[in-house]
């Protein structure tokens, strides 16, 4: 059994994977089925094609995405979720979900952390959050303006 508490166990590189910034949100972006490269990168906002391309092998090679070729010219590729790679997008997707919902609430923590302990706040700024739409509802609604015409 794999105890990714114990730095020599091969799941933590697995856990590093699924849990990194970018391997979350493409298992989350992938949770309503398969996209194209282009528009996954689209649907992940700040995400380099490099990073994408990188991400989407190290998750494909752990046996969470499948990277499927069509036989056109030019060929399209594009990447759906695995059986267990389905599983874990649930949980992210939930994760992702919870976030939405409490960004106010953590915004407003950091705000009364950052006065009482009289620190400027830290340079990263949360993304503006769409809390009307969950994870793959919003990609739902980008897509179909992006292709309706």
């Amino acid at each position: 059994m794999s105890d990714p508490f114990n730095t020599d166990c091969p799941g933590r590189a697995v856990l590093n994977h699924v849990t990194s910034r970018w391997g979350t949100l493409v298992l989350a972006a992938l949770w309503d089925g398969p996209l194209r490269f282009h528009v996954l990168r689209d649907r992940i906002g700040g995400i380099s094609e490099k990073m994408l391309s990188q991400t989407l092998r190290v998750l494909t090679r752990d046996g969470l995405l499948d990277r499927v070729v069509e036989p056109t010219r030019p060929p399209q590729v594009s990447y759906e979720l695995t059986a267990i790679g389905r599983e874990v997008a649930e949980r992210l997707t939930g994760l992702v979900d919870w976030i939405r919902l409490r960004m106010g609430d953590i915004l407003a923590a950091q705000q009364r952390h950052d006065r009482a302990s009289g620190t400027p706040p830290l340079p990263e700024q949360a993304e503006p959050v769409d809390r009307a739409a969950p994870v793959g509802q919003a990609h739902t609604r980008r897509a179909n303006r992006r292709y309706s015409g």
